[in-house]
């Protein structure tokens, strides 16, 4: 115990710059705490996170703020249906005067990278993501370059517009530690960011946080302690996806295609250490593993036509396991 009191101790220390960060991104995002509370998890947990939402709900003003806050390079890539790989890696160039070929980096070498409406591109260019999101290096011709940290992609999706786009093949989803579904502000929130953007006063924000400041906090996150208990809780989570009819949810058989995979628990455990450390704690308790078990879950269910038919929704299924699983 007294081990636990001191990792305790240690996280409240170092976590001190969460609520620094989130102040300071408040000064431009109004509203959306959910939404920067989850891009936090994904940095302290070096994943990538897939942001679904209607247009105009800041979430490429959220990634820019949050990039700007932290002094990490930022590069936004708009994805349309012309984009070639070529346009995201870099490329070979062809030097006259040489006779060489020298690498002309892409934007994709950065820390943070913005993948705005990644359904608009074909397959081959959202591919060209995978070795990136999954090495942390790029491949340009024969040559192999080590990606600097912390990187992390953070995708749009349009979920209303779907002619013209490509779905994310499922390798590339399951890529994705986070999916988050964002909504409309409330009144009072759209009341301030009226008034913000009418009287064009943009809140001046500084730099709190270095990316060397990002490293040593996901050092931390991974010393946040989990009890075999709440491991156990997440296995029996993730393998309800699999196999309902052990965990008496019979009627999830047939509306469940394929559950979730390993990548799921690894998430679900990596994304509870990084709620508790948000939180100020150096322990993982039941309701963390709650609070972000459906953003790492709700794109890793495949539902089936059944459940398409009936409108059952990835979400309602994870509700439904969370009320069957016991929790210890």
């Amino acid at each position: 115990m007294t081990d636990i009191q001191q990792l305790n101790e240690r996280i409240q220390r170092e976590s001190a710059f969460v609520d620094l960060l989130q102040m300071e991104v408040g000064k431009v995002i109004v509203g959306q705490k959910y939404m920067v509370e989850r891009l936090i998890i994904g940095l302290l947990s070096n994943g990538h996170v897939l942001l679904e939402g209607v247009p105009g709900l800041a979430k490429t003003l959220a990634i820019k703020t949050l990039s700007s806050a932290i002094q990490a390079k930022f590069q936004r890539i708009q994805f349309t249906p012309d984009l070639l790989p070529a346009d995201v890696i870099g490329t070979m160039i062809y030097n006259q005067k040489t006779g060489d070929f020298t690498v002309r980096r892409g934007p994709i070498f950065a820390n943070f990278i913005l993948a705005d409406e990644i359904n608009r591109a074909p397959a081959k260019v959202q591919s060209a993501l995978l070795e990136a999101m999954q090495e942390r290096q790029i491949t340009i011709g024969d040559q192999t370059f080590k990606l600097d940290e912390p990187f992390l992609v953070l995708a749009t999706q349009n979920p209303i517009e779907q002619e013209g786009t490509y779905p994310l093949p499922e390798a590339q989803v399951d890529r994705f530690m986070l999916k988050i579904k964002i909504d409309y502000p409330n009144r009072e929130e759209e009341r301030l960011i009226m008034r913000q953007n009418v009287a064009g006063t943009t809140p001046s924000m500084k730099a709190v946080v270095s990316p060397a400041d990002i490293l040593k906090a996901r050092a931390a996150v991974q010393e946040v302690y989990m009890d075999e208990k709440i491991e156990r809780y997440i296995l029996d989570i993730v393998f309800a996806t699999r196999t309902p009819k052990d965990f008496k949810l019979e009627r999830l058989a047939a509306l469940i295609n394929y559950g979730a995979s390993p990548r799921a628990t690894i998430n679900l455990a990596l994304a509870s250490k990084a709620f508790a450390f948000i939180k100020r704690r150096g322990y993982v308790i039941p309701e963390d593993v709650r609070a972000v078990c459906h953003d790492v879950l709700r794109h890793r269910i495949a539902v089936s036509y059944e459940a398409e038919a009936e409108n059952v929704t990835s979400e309602q299924i994870v509700d439904d396991i969370l009320n069957a699983v016991e929790v210890p």
